[in-house]
């Protein structure tokens, strides 16, 4: 028997129960962490602090933590977390439901007549939704766009389509969802009334009836034996009557219920008073064991590969449906135009008659008794809805649903918008597809290398070592970029992954200050004349500022080696400079009396700490994953980001000239060529040069 690896449908309907003891606690802080773990901590007058953690990654649950179960918080929150925290922080827990009798929870919270909803998806690859007051998605971990639904930020949140909900159902309705069945038993149990493999093997047991015996073998008294088992289920999740269990074997987890299940009988269990409690025991020691236990092993690429080949077929269907209905509409429109005459009239009388006082009602009979008398204009008339306004008409044997107060040529204009919308969406998910097909082309990439050496691959898994892909033998690398808010500065990320950002003229210095120095952020600038203003971002300007981040003295280092290496310094050709920081609250626009500022310059006030004889230092690289471009700034924060790297000097070639011999050798260096001139032009090589004349170090 493998470890529980998510919960079932009843075991949400018991959370369901018990969490709703914490309604009320206020949110303190939020954490996301790398493996779709997000932390709410929260806080209750009588209960004191709770740690709620939310588990979308290998095991797909909710619990209750105690503190000392709770991993460290991240050192640095991302977006997603930030986004969390300024919505949440200060709002209370208001009511916890679980969907229909889905693997889905939902956790509303509301501050200050706002409300946030929390939409848990504990099942297939695990997602965490965010919904605002009017349940449109603010933002989730991962999108969803399949031809059942979609899950995306900006549009309203679509639940999958609702299961059948055996606990909500009569024993009537009960005998005839099994009758209708044309397998066994507990495959009838498990699948057309939703209860899942374990739960129906475990509803068999207590009723003691064969669970493989055929359907058409099953008599009453056995459909009767099981219900009666379904109706006390049903009473003791109604009432919260549990009794959770964690069961082991040779103390190994195995698996963790809110109630005693006889299907277990042959394995170790231990009694707790709440199932929260219970799943948090269990989830501990399912991440202990699996860590002593772990050995690495060759990922199921054929199992991805077939995930996302089912998903591409899925947004190509989509794809041909949005062709499908654009193009409905869009004949839609054209046939009001072709039957103009006759459209025009319906409007026309039903807009008079409403303007008589004529009820809805009795248009719809006047249309009736008009068709008896084979008017043309009635027979078309297919429908009237009174509380839209709305009539519905036959235009070459198709529906076409008509606002009344509109003319012809609105209502056509309607229907060609939403032509366009549709459109508009096949775009997006064209888009979709076609990252989709990145993301298959690139796990077959890794397949491809994982197969290529064997022995090689079982001698790093003997040490522990997880394998590395030689970007730079590839013959064919993937190419994937996407454009970032910095990129038209000068930028680099430390070697701690803090963002500096400086300008390249005097509009960019005055830019970076007004719109992009927020609090927490610290302030650079080279002692000499002519350099760039450079910024320590803390946060990114979506964030707000946390005042948990600490930013290292080494990320301080980084930004002033960048900050005399982009200044007059380089263009002078020497080899050092001084540099001075200060924090966001000194840096101002405003000049002291009878002084003037230059566009891009700025009044410092109060003490500067001091970077004495920084050396100069720029390296440019290629990075490979997570994305491909060129990347520029301080040696000692680029080598660790790139695939290859080459560092450059003050020397004798002017700034396209160096970028140019920069190109060159990369192409030496990497065995697809035309992946460099796509992704590491010399244009795009020359942004991250300083000015002034260089030569490439170590190389010529």
């Amino acid at each position: 028997m493998n470890p529980k690896r998510e919960l079932t449908s009843v075991d949400l309907a018991a959370l369901e129960r018990e969490l709703a003891n914490y309604e009320g606690a206020r949110v303190e802080k939020v954490y996301l962490y790398d493996d779709g773990l997000v932390r709410f901590k929260m806080r209750e007058y009588e209960l004191g602090r709770i740690e709620l953690l939310v588990d979308t990654g290998e095991f797909k649950h909710v619990r209750v933590a105690t503190p000392e179960r709770v991993p460290q918080a991240p050192e640095r929150p991302p977006n997603f977390a930030m986004m969390l925290r300024n919505r949440l922080e200060g709002a209370h827990l208001d009511s916890v439901e679980q969907f229909e009798f889905d693997r889905i929870l939902s956790l509303e919270f509301k501050r200050s007549g706002e409300s946030t909803t929390i939409v848990a998806e504990l099942f297939g690859d695990g997602n965490l939704a965010v919904l605002d007051n009017v349940g449109e998605v603010v933002d989730c971990l991962n999108t969803v766009r399949l031809k059942s639904r979609t899950v995306v930020p900006g549009s309203p949140y679509e639940y999958p389509e609702a299961r059948f909900n055996p606990l909500a159902v009569d024993s009537d309705h009960f005998k005839a969802r099994i009758e209708d069945s044309d397998t066994d038993l507990v495959r009838t149990l498990a699948t057309r009334l939703n209860f899942g493999g374990i739960w129906a093997e475990e509803l068999c047991t207590r009723a003691g009836v064969e669970k493989v015996v055929d359907i058409e073998e099953v008599t009453e008294e056995m459909i009767d034996a099981v219900y009666n088992e379904v109706e006390r289920l049903r009473e003791q999740i109604a009432s919260g009557d549990f009794d959770p269990r964690l069961y082991t074997d040779d103390g190994r987890p195995l698996d963790v219920t809110p109630l005693p299940m006889q299907e277990h009988a042959d394995l170790d269990e231990e009694h707790f008073d709440r199932f929260t409690e219970a799943l948090d025991i269990y989830a501990t020691n399912l991440d202990s064991d699996e860590a002593e236990h772990a050995a690495p092993q060759r990922p199921d690429f054929e199992a991805e590969i077939e995930k996302k080949q089912r998903i591409i077929d899925q947004q190509e269907g989509a794809i041909s449906n949005f062709d499908e209905q654009s193009e409905a509409e869009q004949q839609k429109a054209e046939s009001l135009y072709a039957h103009y005459d006759l459209v025009d009239e319906i409007l026309r009388t039903v807009r008079a008659a409403r303007t008589d006082g004529t009820p809805w009602e009795e248009i719809e009979e006047r249309f009736e008794q008009g068709k008896e008398q084979g008017i043309a204009a009635a027979e078309a008339v297919k429908g009237v809805d009174g509380s839209e306004g709305t009539v519905t008409v036959s235009i070459e044997g198709k529906p076409v649903r008509l606002f009344v107060s509109d003319g012809v040529e609105k209502n056509a204009d309607r229907l060609y918008q939403e032509s366009k919308r549709i459109q508009e969406k096949k775009a997006g998910a064209q888009a979709a597809i076609e990252n989709t097909r990145e993301e298959l082309a690139e796990i077959k990439s890794r397949r491809d290398e994982w197969d290529a050496d064997d022995s090689d691959a079982a001698v790093q898994e003997e040490a522990g070592e997880q394998r590395d892909i030689d970007w730079l033998a590839r013959s064919s690398v993937p190419v994937r970029k996407s454009d970032n808010w910095y990129d038209r500065f000068r930028w680099f990320y430390t070697s701690d992954d803090f963002l500096v950002i400086g300008g390249r003229n005097a509009d960019q210095n005055e830019e970076i200050v007004k719109k992009y120095l927020d609090r927490g952020d610290l302030f650079f600038h080279a002692q000499a004349h002519g350099g760039p203003v450079t910024v320590l971002k803390a946060t990114d300007p979506s964030e707000s500022y946390d005042e948990d981040i600490v930013i290292p003295e080494r990320s301080k280092e980084e930004a002033a080696q960048f900050a005399v290496s982009y200044s007059s310094v380089w263009k002078d050709a020497k080899f050092s400079g001084d540099a001075y920081m200060v924090d966001h609250t000194q840096v101002s626009k405003t000049p002291e009396s009878g002084e003037f500022l230059e566009k891009g310059g700025f009044a410092i006030r109060g003490d500067r700490t001091y970077f004495r004889d920084v050396p100069v230092g720029v390296a440019v690289g290629i990075t490979c994953e997570p994305e491909t471009r060129v990347v520029g700034g301080p040696p000692a924060a680029v080598s660790d980001r790139a695939e290859s790297v080459i560092e450059v000097e003050p020397g004798k070639y002017a700034q396209n000239d160096i970028a140019k011999r920069v190109y060159r050798e990369f192409r030496t260096r990497f065995a697809d060529e035309s992946f460099v001139r796509k992704i590491a032009s010399p244009d795009l090589i020359q942004k991250f040069l300083p000015p002034g004349q260089s030569s490439m170090k170590g190389v010529e």
